[in-house]
């Protein structure tokens, strides 16, 4: 591995710019739940296990119609695990090279946590790709735009994976709140601010002319993040550092994959990046 963390190391010092492509695995090292598999997500989510219902079955609009303390339930043991975690020491190795860089960083990211932003980086540069769980929108579809999700202070009863109390609803019409993600089967998202992020997003990548792709625990499962960072390096000329325990593998010679975890990898990259 040697000789792979200097070649990464000598792609990120060399660059420009950093883009930062992040899948659900980048959350893993600061404890988050890996939903890999059923399997992964039943350990967590012991209640929903033993009703049989999947991830895609829960993380749905049905659900939210058919069972909405089940759903809330679901979503509102995320929003605090999410609100109460503490970002890795990755994050702050990252921000640290965005600042080295001339043109700085831009976050893409399929992740609706909102780690980033708890870490410190710039909300303006960042794309979440399926939204976020701390922004909320309504059911009813009455027109409000979606709110943020601050003022919900989740109740849940774990054991049954129920909401307990009220369930967060809209401010304007008073129907069922839920949050401003992108669900399975979700022909209802409102997704204009992350329209916004993604105008913003492409604007920035229209001023860079070395940019360096570091992509973190982003799978083929739900391949959006690694779609997109294939697609900066052949646009935009960058390169690309992937770093994935299990899906490492890049698309041409001059690219980097480091099968490690994003910590191991990310302090190793650091004890040897030399920025020109």
């Amino acid at each position: 591995m040697t000789d792979a963390i200097e070649h990464a190391a000598q792609l990120i010092g060399q660059a420009d710019a950093l883009v930062i492509g992040a899948g659900a695995g980048m959350g893993v090292d600061s404890g988050l739940p890996d939903f890999r598999g059923t399997d992964g997500f039943w350990n967590a989510y012991p209640a929903l296990a033993r009703s049989a219902i999947s991830f895609s079955e829960i993380a749905s609009p049905l659900a939210f119609r058919m069972e909405p303390r089940l759903a809330w339930g679901f979503y509102g043991h995320r929003l605090a695990l999410y609100r109460s975690t503490v970002p890795h020491e990755g994050f702050e190795i990252l921000k640290r090279w965005a600042g080295q860089m001339p043109l700085g960083a831009f976050v893409f990211t399929s992740n609706v946590d909102g780690q980033f932003q708890i870490a410190g980086f710039d909300a303006e540069r960042i794309e979440e790709h399926h939204g976020s769980i701390h922004r909320l929108q309504c059911t009813g579809r009455c027109g409000r735009a979606p709110w943020p999700a601050d003022s919900v202070v989740p109740t849940v009863d774990t054991e049954a994976c129920q909401w307990v109390g009220e369930l967060p609803s809209c401010p304007a019409c008073g129907a069922l709140a839920r949050p401003n993600l992108l669900m399975f089967g979700d022909g209802e998202w409102q997704g204009d601010e992350f329209e916004h992020q993604a105008t913003r997003m492409r604007q920035w990548l229209r001023s860079v002319h070395r940019p360096v792709v570091v992509e973190l625990g982003a799978g083929t499962a739900i391949p959006s993040v690694r779609y997109f960072s294939e697609r900066v390096i052949c646009d935009h000329g960058g390169r690309l550092v992937r770093i994935n325990p299990r899906e490492a593998t890049v698309p041409t010679p001059f690219d980097v994959g480091l099968p490690m975890s994003s910590v191991q990898a990310l302090r190793l990259i650091d004890a040897v990046v030399e920025f020109a």
